[in-house]
């Protein structure tokens, strides 16, 4: 089994966010309950350098897709 290339807080500080687990804890408490019906990247909390890199790393299954798909459905959940 392939580990994943980057952890969640490796993903956050790419974003420009906080990248503890305490920081990354509290964003998705913040953003959370993310509507079925809107894409990740569409999200009315990214910048748009932020939406536009989840959208491209997605879009070309990237080495960040993995943590991406997580994060997706962290807010969801």
């Amino acid at each position: 089994m392939e580990l994943p290339l980057h952890s969640m807080g490796n993903l956050f500080a790419q974003l420009g966010l906080p990248s503890d687990e305490a920081a990354i804890d509290g964003f998705i408490a913040a953003h959370g309950n993310l509507s079925q019906g809107v894409p990740l990247a569409s999200a009315p909390f990214w910048s748009p350098a932020q939406a536009r890199f989840l959208r491209e790393e997605i879009l070309e299954d990237a080495d960040w897709a993995p943590v991406i798909d997580q994060l997706n459905t962290r807010l969801r959940s």
